[in-house]
């Protein structure tokens, strides 16, 4: 929503332990989001078949059909019989100051899932991405991967704020793939305690987001291979940018390419999102995709990522 004034001119410092404001706003846009559904949404639009896990109220059924028309998989979303689907509802005013509010709702019943029903059904997983969630439900699904030889991706994100060592060190130790963007690095450093080169010696291959620097890829005992951004045409909205650069990435890896395309077709997929407002706005073209692909990275990339768009219209 957008308020048109200026939220501090309606409050009192010395009458803030009384606070009640109302404000009349002049615009609401209700955006879908929540990063398993934008990444989702970025993997179908490339042409694969991710599954969707996670927990929804029932008020998520104009949201499921909208999904599986993008060719995400929701048979496996839980829906509560008594919580709303989680919601961000953030207020903005003339002078970009916001009042913001997150509802977790049916999102807390995510630890009842089990992932082993979901396999038995889709098949063997190439990766499952366990990103900002309910906390129990992060560690349960986590513990699954490892006991079931699942290959997991830690990308637990937002939750990196509020969680502390004892949380963050088991969603990360064993992952093939770590992703965060780099003050999430620091965070990763500073709570689990572990040094950058002892969590490389827990992940197989950790993923930091620059901005508009790019992206840097870290491995242990190699050397980092950094892969510059996708000049944007016009920077609009920066929200979800890191969910499409994740589904870039993971299609690459599952079409067979390597680590370094990997990171440019993330950087593209990324770049279209920050070029809109919402974060499942984008629609891809395969002819300027992959103009924007050669103009960025070169033919050899244009080459080797062309023979798997074919599900993109032209």
């Amino acid at each position: 929503m957008s308020f048109p004034g200026r939220f501090s001119d309606s409050l009192v410092v010395d009458q803030l332990d009384k606070l009640s404001v109302s404000f009349l706003v002049e615009e609401l846009e209700v955006r879908r989001g929540g990063c398993a559904a934008n990444i989702s949404f970025g993997l179908g639009n490339l042409g694969l078949r991710p599954v969707l896990v996670g927990a929804v109220g029932e008020d998520f059924a104009e949201y499921r059909s909208w999904l599986e028309r993008h060719n995400v998989d929701c048979t496996a979303v839980h829906t509560s019989q008594t919580r709303h689907t989680a919601r961000f509802v953030c207020t903005t005013d003339s002078a970009h100051a916001q009042i913001a509010s997150f509802y977790a709702g049916a999102m807390s019943e995510a630890r009842e899932i089990e992932l082993k029903p979901i396999v038995d059904r889709v098949g063997a997983p190439d990766y499952v991405l366990i990103g900002p969630d309910d906390p129990q439900g992060m560690l349960r699904h986590t513990d699954e991967c490892r006991q079931r030889g699942y290959p997991f991706v830690a990308d637990p994100s937002q939750q990196l704020a509020f969680g502390d060592g004892d949380l963050i060190r088991p969603l990360i130790d064993g992952a093939e793939i770590l992703f965060s963007n780099e003050y999430e690095a620091s965070l990763i450093v500073q709570k689990t305690g572990w040094s950058a080169e002892e969590v490389l010696e827990r992940v197989g291959t950790w993923v930091v987001t620059l901005g508009a620097e790019g992206v840097r890829i870290d491995r242990k005992g190699e050397e980092s291979v950094t892969v510059p951004a996708v000049p944007e045409i016009r920077k609009v909205e920066p929200t979800g940018v890191g969910d499409a650069f994740r589904a870039g990435f993971l299609a690459a890896l599952g079409w067979g390419l390597d680590l370094e395309r990997a990171a440019q077709l993330g950087c593209l997929l990324a770049v279209y999102v920050v070029e809109q407002v919402g974060t499942q706005e984008y629609t891809l073209s395969r002819a300027a995709f992959l103009r924007r692909l050669e103009a960025a990275y070169g033919a050899s990339a244009v080459a080797e990522v062309e023979p798997h768009l074919r599900t993109l219209h032209p």
